[in-house]
């Protein structure tokens, strides 16, 4: 009988530094950096498992691989894969959770904090001179609000929603769940969406991406914002309508936006996000929250254990 083939399609999405742990059964194992959509096929034809990170697997292309037994996420969303062929079709997925409640939320308060206290475009006006020309040991060209005090709005209560509201917690803030979009009664807990939207300070996104979220946040929801507030997109980039957040943020719609996601990554100029990069109260970070080394190494060791538990005949972070 031959050994198992796993591949993993696109092992860069993963630091070279950090370490996979070994699985503990005998395998062949296949890597490649990168995996293009014309290449997808000819690399999974003698595949039994599949690791992938952000390749999508359509049903067209499963259909085509029926020696195919398990998917492996090396991630939390799962929105790259068709959730409905794999059952249908009898292929196990399972994705990583959990791994990133320490670096997600510390990106989040981070975030927060650059931006509540203009960091980005005071940096600006130095690099620019204008301290230098103002010739006073300060100025003040851009607002500073402090967080303590202030009201935290988290749409998402998943295991990173309530950890990111720990951490605000620690910090002083008050925090407010959303109830889902267009729910016509509140959970014990939770607040209505746009109820939170009216009154927080800083509203994070930390919901998956499907139809009901898609553009969750659009050009209505800007303006149900108040002026001063911050919006940190952790998330999914298709949870923010990217122009709508651009067109809030230069007629001072609301006061400031963190994104470290965005509908098509990477971005490109195209991206209304990239294409003003430059405005001060925008701050932008390649999809990287999640990524401090100790996450990334707990992210591979479940990978590896979700593996591992298949083969085992056990479930572990199944989907399917």
């Amino acid at each position: 009988m031959s050994l198992p083939t796993v591949v993993f399609l696109d092992r860069a999405t993963i630091p070279a530094h950090i370490e996979l742990p070994h699985l503990p059964f005998d395998h062949q194992w296949i890597e490649y950096d990168l995996t293009s959509p014309d290449q997808r096929l000819e690399r999974l034809q003698d595949a039994q498992i599949v690791i992938t990170n952000k390749v999508i697997l359509d049903c067209s292309l499963l259909r085509q691989l029926p020696n195919l037994k398990m998917i492996a996420i090396a991630a939390t969303g799962f929105n790259n894969v068709d959730i409905e062929c794999c059952q249908e079709l009898g292929i196990a997925v399972a994705n990583v959770q959990g791994y990133a409640t320490q670096s997600v939320p510390e990106h989040v308060i981070a975030m927060m904090f650059a931006l509540k206290r203009n960091l980005k475009g005071y940096h600006n006006d130095i690099a620019l001179g204008e301290w230098q020309r103002n010739k006073q040991f300060c100025f003040f060209t851009y607002p500073i609000s402090d967080t303590a005090g202030s009201t935290l709005g988290v749409i998402g209560s998943g295991v990173l929603g309530q950890a990111t509201a720990t951490l605000a917690k620690a910090i002083g803030m008050n925090v407010l769940f959303a109830e889902r979009k267009g729910a016509t009664t509140c959970r014990d807990g939770y607040v209505p969406f746009e109820h939170l939207l009216a009154v927080s300070d800083v509203i994070t996104l930390h919901c998956p991406l499907n139809e009901q979220t898609q553009n969750c946040i659009g050009a209505s929801e800007l303006a149900s914002m108040k002026s001063s507030a911050i919006l940190i997109n952790t998330g999914r980039g298709g949870l923010v309508d990217e122009q709508a957040l651009v067109d809030a943020l230069k007629r001072g719609g609301i006061a400031g936006a963190g994104c470290d996601v965005f509908t098509q990554e990477p971005a490109d100029d195209s991206n209304p996000l990239l294409a003003n990069h430059t405005l001060p109260n925008l701050l932008l970070t390649p999809h990287v929250a999640w990524g401090s080394d100790s996450s990334i190494q707990n992210l591979a060791k479940i990978l590896m254990d979700n593996i591992s538990a298949f083969v085992a005949g056990e479930t572990q972070n199944r989907i399917v």
